[in-house]
């Protein structure tokens, strides 16, 4: 199956533009678009969270999808790294029009797909090594890490619950009804209780 993708950031912009580009171009390779993806959203927001995301779960091998540029697809080298990944891993083709980009199954490919996955692991071992280093200074400076010991949690499971809890015990409804009412341990709410004096 043949997709056409087209992502504008805002309504202001139009995408009979890249609709036109796509649809000249498949004139050209004497193909035709059988499905259009078209979303206004921004190129910075997270893959997952676009109908690019969704279209990335239903492609399937031997898919063709196509659109204007790469940067289409996203706003950083990462994010359009990742989502070119995902075409490899599952074996579609991806075309892009002005970049004059094609990936497939071929050599160059597969070279494309081992960069990518190098450039991603450091990536990775970088961001690590940044927050390391962030937490050994802040610890060198003297900042407490963490919650401090002995201090509990301000907002637990049945925070905002208390008055229903107030009113089952009043009720005189035995504890452990009221904890698989609450859907909770009968130690957690025992715990909850005497934390904040309901009894």
């Amino acid at each position: 199956m043949i997709y056409g993708y087209i992502r504008v950031s805002t309504d202001k912009q139009t995408v009979e533009n890249q609709r036109f580009e796509i649809n000249n171009f498949c004139k050209k390779q004497n193909i035709a678009v059988e499905q259009w993806i078209e979303e206004t959203i921004s190129g910075t927001k997270e893959v997952e969270k676009r109908q690019l995301g969704k279209l990335l779960k239903k492609l399937q091998k031997g898919d063709i999808l196509i659109c204007g540029e790469l940067s289409r697809l996203g706003r950083s080298l990462f994010m359009i790294m990742d989502v070119l990944s995902a075409c490899m891993k599952k074996e579609i083709k991806l075309w892009t029009i002005k970049d004059n980009f094609r990936l497939g199954s071929d050599i160059s490919s597969k070279v494309l797909a081992f960069a990518f996955g190098l450039s991603a692991e450091i990536e990775r071992n970088l961001i690590s090594q940044r927050t390391k280093e962030a937490l050994a200074r802040a610890k060198a400076e003297g900042k407490v890490l963490g919650r401090p010991v002995g201090r509990k949690s301000s907002h637990v499971k049945l925070t905002g619950f208390e008055e229903n809890i107030k009113r089952m015990l009043e009720q005189k409804i035995p504890k452990i009804q009221i904890a698989k009412h609450l859907k909770v341990d009968r130690n957690t709410l025992h715990r909850f209780i005497c934390d904040n004096t309901l009894n």
